[in-house]
């Protein structure tokens, strides 16, 4: 994260090109782990900013492990998310374009616990039932994810 805080504070809140690496968590009864965001007040899967020269892989795993406690045993990819619908604008300013490369996990292990100051609750959803206050970021992967639920 050091990185994008040292180049914020060359270019203020201007937007910047993100690469983020996220995992959607799925346990044994088929429902996705979601976490409440500290910083907006929206459900969204765990995932974050591929450090420099970091493999995205690892950077997956490392954001998993930090915001929920789960370490990944295994990581398919789901698809690379990018456009205008990946554009955000954090509380503080920050404006993004993001780039996510996101994972699905299905075999996991660890405790779940709420990385402080970013994660406010975690909690499994039943992809019939997910909370409308979805993170705008995270919506395609979603979608992309109970899609291909649906055509199983």
């Amino acid at each position: 994260m050091s990185y994008i805080m040292d180049l914020r504070k060359i270019v203020g809140h201007r937007p910047l090109l993100q690469v983020g690496a996220s995992v959607i968590v799925v346990d044994e009864n088929n429902r996705i782990l979601l976490q409440l965001r500290s910083d907006n007040n929206t459900w969204g899967y765990a995932g974050g900013s591929v450090d420099l020269d970091e493999n995205v892989e690892d950077a997956a795993k490392r954001e998993l492990y930090e915001e929920t406690g789960l370490i990944a045993e295994d990581l398919i990819l789901l698809g690379v998310f990018s456009g205008k619908h990946m554009h955000n604008t954090y509380p503080n300013g920050d404006e993004v374009s993001n780039i996510d490369i996101v994972y699905v996990c299905q075999k996991h292990h660890g405790d779940l616990l709420c990385q402080k100051g970013e994660v406010e609750k975690l909690k499994f959803f039943h992809i019939s039932d997910l909370p409308d206050n979805i993170f705008k970021p995270n919506l395609p992967a979603l979608e992309k994810y109970i899609s291909k639920k649906a055509g199983n």
